[in-house]
């Protein structure tokens, strides 16, 4: 058996041109891109070749392009025979991690994944929140001084040992900031987003979401599946829309993840999708370990020939 994790990308990682190079040589791509122009009622296939930096910013654009280009990476790894044992998703990319585990349908994941960007920009729109990334800082102090601050402010996204993204209402988060800076913070870098994802203030977008994919099957995972909300391999699959609305308002502990996978003897860490982020926070968190992504040509021949 293959000690192989793959990781996928969460949003934020987008960029135009995604996909385009896999996509030229993966023949089974283009079943991927009409699966997605059927069910989203747009051609996402173009927005992903060519699409604006503003296009793909918006959360209905952003989720469904990074899923279908992760889909595509992940199809051309299985062409040049690279498997694995257990996956894993950042945030948006635990839909990606679903497929590739047997869980979910491609088909089925875009219907999710349209409820859930459609869901959450409406949240968006209607709250007053942000997101900000914290860097060289332990998320305990981070959570400490979060826990001090009037208003709401919480940890959310647990990326690295020396990086945390808190996330609330904009005062609290201006607040949070400036007592996480004097206390010894490096930087604090506001993120792109116009809400408090992975917050109590996506409710609405939660609920919303769980109402609209009940009618989706789920099947057990043919491999370990890792999970952003409870840090630990997912093992209850009775209720997936509830998981999943959850999944929504819950902090990612993507480093107790990627510990317990290195724990449970897995090297070798395959980030599936645009961009590097997963690869590096890999290198940040872990010691003696292998990371690598594919999201083109180059990529795929590096990781099949190594």
């Amino acid at each position: 058996m293959s000690k192989n994790v793959f990781l996928f990308s969460g949003q934020g990682s987008q960029y135009s041109g995604m996909g385009q190079e896999l996509a030229a040589i993966t023949p089974a791509s283009a079943a991927i891109y009409e699966c997605a122009a059927d069910i989203l009622g747009f051609d996402l296939k173009g927005l992903c070749f060519h699409g604006e930096e503003t296009q793909l910013a918006q959360t209905i654009v952003s989720q469904p392009a990074i899923y279908a280009t992760s889909l595509v990476a992940w199809e051309a790894a299985k062409s040049k025979g690279i498997s694995c044992s257990a996956v894993a998703g950042h945030s948006l990319g635990e839909y990606a991690a679903m497929v590739a585990s047997g869980m979910l349908s491609v088909e089925d994941g875009f219907r999710a994944i349209k409820a859930r960007s459609e869901a959450m920009q409406a949240c968006a729109q209607r709250s007053e929140g942000g997101m900000v990334a914290i860097l060289g800082m332990d998320a305990e102090t981070i959570k400490k001084i979060c826990g001090q601050i009037q208003g709401y402010v919480v940890p959310v996204n647990y990326n690295s040992p020396a990086q945390t993204v808190i996330a609330g209402e904009k005062s609290s988060l201006e607040q949070a900031v400036a007592a996480l800076t004097s206390a010894g913070a490096k930087r604090a870098v506001p993120l792109a987003v116009s809400a408090a994802f992975h917050s109590k203030m996506m409710q609405p977008a939660a609920e919303q979401f769980a109402a609209e994919i009940q009618s989706i099957s789920f099947k057990k995972p043919t491999v370990a599946f890792y999970s952003n909300v409870t840090g630990g391999i997912l093992t209850d699959f009775e209720d997936m829309p509830a998981y999943l609305a959850k999944h929504i308002i819950s902090p990612v502990q993507f480093v107790s993840e990627l510990q317990l996978m290195q724990e449970n003897g897995y090297q070798n860490f395959i980030e599936l999708g645009p961009n590097k982020v997963l690869t590096g926070l890999v290198k940040k968190t872990l010691k003696d370990v292998t990371a690598v992504n594919i999201e083109n040509e180059k990529t795929l021949n590096a990781v099949s020939l190594g």
